[in-house]
């Protein structure tokens, strides 16, 4: 199993950034696929999901401004990520797991996003 994301980078505040996550080696369609953050000198938490039906579920800090999609045909899961705020600077992870919500049993390495 691998999760590889891509497309941390460092910008300016309300800037854009489009993450994605490339996964192999499970039956990723039948998968609820996340975005997990971990702020500096912060716990880790999660920011968007979606269900292997295609259903979106958002923290309400990044409510409106990041979206979550995901491609079944190439395995991959995006976070689209608009009008940043230096409060978004964190490590971003992908994970997947059988069931909304969690446990996940299968992540990345994650990408580094700073907002300054």
């Amino acid at each position: 199993v691998q999760l590889v994301e891509s497309g941390g980078a460092l910008v300016q505040p309300g800037g854009c950034l489009a993450l994605s996550c490339a996964t192999s080696g499970f039956t990723f369609s039948d998968y609820y696929m996340t975005w997990v953050r971990q702020p500096p000198g912060k716990e880790r938490e999660g920011v968007a999901g979606i269900d292997d039906d295609g259903s979106a579920h958002y923290v309400d800090t990044v409510k409106g401004r990041f979206t979550i999609s995901k491609d079944n045909d190439k395995n991959t899961v995006a976070l689209q990520m608009n009008s940043l705020k230096p409060e978004d600077t964190a490590v971003y992870y992908c994970a997947g797991g059988p069931g909304t919500g969690g446990p996940f049993g299968y992540w990345g390495q994650g990408t580094q996003v700073t907002v300054s």
